[in-house]
């Protein structure tokens, strides 16, 4: 297997790869020359995103600023929306239904790293390039989501279809579809049904 195969099946893999020092390099430049660009220069962004995340829906619009690890192994549905400070660590799959909202100073995160420091701590090969143990596990979104400001999402987790995610959560096990959840760790508070429809909350009209 090469250093990439290994990454995204969850292995341990060589960080110091020159293939997957490339395509970091690459997306971090593509992060920044987008949050460069201003809203009102459209054409530019969805340029700049169809060549970060080439696997992206038709109406997906992040508001900036970003940053990607790779992008190349993220999945966007049609219709996701991502508000400010928007980071994904792609190092495995991420993959993110249709119609999915972001609130501000979201992050997914998939990596993970040793747990005794003996194996975690940086090491130098025989030229002196670093390195470390790192593997990393993926994060599936479903379609019709909602994650609130500062939420958190770590490698492994399947978040179900239309759940909404409490701000300032960290995700950190599989929550069930149609879940109104939140916390740290997140935990399920109940089911969103029928009767949570703005139409039965006169204040609001």
């Amino acid at each position: 297997m090469t250093e990439k195969e290994k990454m995204l099946a969850g292995k341990i893999y060589d960080t110091s790869d020159e293939e997957l020092a490339a395509m970091r390099l690459k997306a971090h430049k593509l992060s920044a020359r987008y949050n460069s660009v201003f809203e009102d220069e459209e054409d530019i962004r969805n340029k700049i995103l169809s060549e970060l995340i080439p696997n992206i829906g038709k109406g997906t619009y992040m508001q900036g600023p970003i940053q990607f690890d790779y992008g190349a192994f993220t999945t966007f549905g049609e219709n996701c929306y991502a508000n400010f400070n928007f980071s994904v660590l792609d190092i495995c799959p991420v993959t993110i239904g249709d119609n999915v909202f972001f609130g501000p100073n979201c992050m997914l995160a998939t990596p993970v790293h040793p747990f005794r420091y003996q194996e975690r701590n940086i090491k130098y090969k025989e030229d002196g390039t670093a390195y470390d143990d790192e593997y990393a596990k993926p994060i599936t979104i479903g379609s019709n989501c909602w994650l609130a400001s500062n939420v958190v999402v770590i490698g492994g987790v399947t978040i179900g279809e239309g759940c909404v995610i409490g701000a300032g959560s960290v995700v950190t096990r599989d929550i069930p579809a149609n879940s109104l959840a939140a916390g740290n760790p997140c935990r399920v508070i109940r089911e969103i049904t029928k009767k949570d429809s703005i139409k039965y909350k006169k204040e609001l009209f």
